[in-house]
């Protein structure tokens, strides 16, 4: 007899049947003291625990403002984009041993922000024993490395000591490829693209049966999208491709679902609708002769109610006036002669048409 199921045999004849052992190595939970977790049934074997509210990180959220979603059959459990931190993390790992008597296998992290892989902290015990790999694309990784102490330190100041004690940076230990194909019991989940957008690498996974996709922070709705460390014309070409996979639910920093079959999930849109108009008013800003660092020509007023306006819309339009700078220089249309007192920034003449965006096309839907 093994050392663990001796283990777990004891604790059962000392505790009864609410003690479960969480995983194969730790000690015993006991399934009484674990915190609920709410989670939501996405489709069969696949479910999500939202956050409260589609907001901005503070102590009143304890950082939990994005999806964590997880995919379990047969005893085995895959957890994508974990959470913001340590206590975060054990709650879905001791949930996951409780209410599904499942063993977590796997970690995916989707991109390199501290609210989604922060929670690598509560599974290092089982990273180091081997039984679990944590995944992540080759930019994520190397982010992770680059800035995650940097984050710890400003998620801890937003979310609090509290929130984010005993959390530590645990890196990822297996790089992902386009194409390969994750397995959890009778699961398949696909990695259709590692796209340049929201960050330096962001990874997109697809559940074909079920119609369901994991995008990252590639999906927003209701909150302004961060383009930090990402490509608004890498994000523009991305989402199309995202839509040609006719996906009925999406997970990304929300869970949207399609409104009836056929139609998109919302939050596609969305995130479409913003990333199209911000770069559209950048560029006619610059034929309007403003400068960047004034922001005020810049204001959206359709978004001026998303979580996150005030904190990032502005600095959205300074990322995106050093992206799209080269893109308004090149444009092939000649300047109009000056005129008596040309506008500061050196920008004349009326309006220019606003250029696409690079390649948009879509990628054909995986069926199986």
């Amino acid at each position: 007899m093994s050392t663990v199921l001796r283990r777990w045999l004891i604790a059962l004849l000392c505790f009864g049947s609410v003690v479960v052992p969480a995983l194969a190595v730790g000690p015993p939970v006991d399934c009484k003291a674990v915190d609920a977790v709410p989670w939501q049934a996405v489709a069969p074997g696949i479910w999500v625990w939202p956050a409260a509210e589609n907001g901005e990180v503070a102590p009143a959220n304890a950082g939990h403002v994005l999806p964590t979603s997880v995919v379990v059959s047969r005893g085995e459990a895959l957890v994508i984009d974990p959470g913001p931190s340590h206590r975060h993390g054990h709650r879905v790992r001791a949930s996951l041993a409780c209410r599904f008597k499942a063993q977590v296998r796997w970690l995916v992290n989707t991109h390199a922000h501290a609210e989604n892989v922060m929670a690598n902290s509560a599974f290092a015990d089982l990273l180091e024993a081997g039984q679990l790999e944590i995944l992540a694309t080759a930019a994520t990784r190397s982010a992770m490395q680059q800035r995650c102490a940097d984050c710890l330190v400003s998620l801890t100041n937003r979310a609090g000591a509290t929130a984010l004690a005993g959390t530590q940076i645990v890196l990822p230990s297996r790089v992902l490829a386009v194409g390969e194909r994750l397995q959890v019991g009778a699961l398949s989940l696909r990695v259709m693209a590692i796209e340049p957008g929201h960050t330096e690498g962001d990874l997109v996974l697809w559940n074909a049966r079920h119609r369901v996709l994991w995008a990252g922070g590639l999906v927003y709705d209701g909150r302004v999208p961060e383009l930090a460390q990402g490509s608004l014309d890498g994000w523009l070409a991305a989402l199309p491709r995202l839509q040609a996979l006719r996906p009925q639910q999406v997970l990304g920093t929300v869970w949207s679902r399609a409104p009836v079959a056929g139609e998109p999930p919302q939050a596609l849109a969305a995130t479409q609708s913003y990333l199209t108009e911000l770069r559209a008013r950048v560029l006619q800003a610059m034929d309007e002769g403003h400068q960047p660092q004034e922001t005020a020509w810049g204001d959206l007023p359709a978004y001026r109610d998303w979580a996150g306006y005030s904190e990032r819309h502005g600095f959205n339009l300074q990322r995106a006036w050093r992206e799209l700078e080269p893109v308004w220089m090149e444009r092939s249309d000649p300047p109009a002669p000056p005129a008596a007192s040309p506008p500061r920034g050196g920008a004349s003449g009326p309006a220019k048409p606003v250029p696409p965006h690079p390649d948009t096309r879509p990628s054909a839907p995986e069926t199986r």
